[in-house]
């Protein structure tokens, strides 16, 4: 079972938990990049590259037989803070459908990936229930 936490009498975070606590087995994923399965880029966009990268995270928690609602915690690490800001409401709606949840997240604007061409990379941690 999952909890949300939420103290009292704090404002309700807007995409992302102040906390969550449960119990189970344990699944990271490494930082997933908008690139396929063949590590090839198909968009410079930061939108479809941060989607694409969502999509990589579901195919490796299935791995394990987690799902998206397994989600406790997720750190994205994005170059390009204006396209966060202005791509938002797209990777809102692809997350809504994707993931479905809003666990506890973290985002960090960073000056350059790993991989030349990468805009975004995001990291998970989940738990799937005892």
């Amino acid at each position: 079972m999952m909890q949300i936490l939420q103290p009292p009498g704090w404002v309700r975070p807007r995409g992302y938990a102040n906390g969550i606590s449960t119990r189970g087995t344990l699944v990271f994923t490494s930082g997933q990049l908008g690139w396929d399965s063949q590590e090839q880029f198909h968009s410079s966009r930061y939108a479809d590259q941060a989607i694409q990268a969502l999509k990589n995270i579901v195919a490796v928690l299935a791995e394990t037989g987690a799902r998206p609602e397994h989600l406790v915690r997720l750190t994205w690490y994005v170059t390009d803070h204006d396209a966060y800001i202005e791509q938002a409401r797209e990777v809102g709606r692809a997350y809504r459908e994707l993931i479905g949840h809003y666990p506890p997240m973290s985002a960090f604007q960073v000056t350059a990936l790993m991989v030349d061409g990468a805009k975004v990379e995001i990291e998970a941690t989940a738990v799937i229930p005892d």
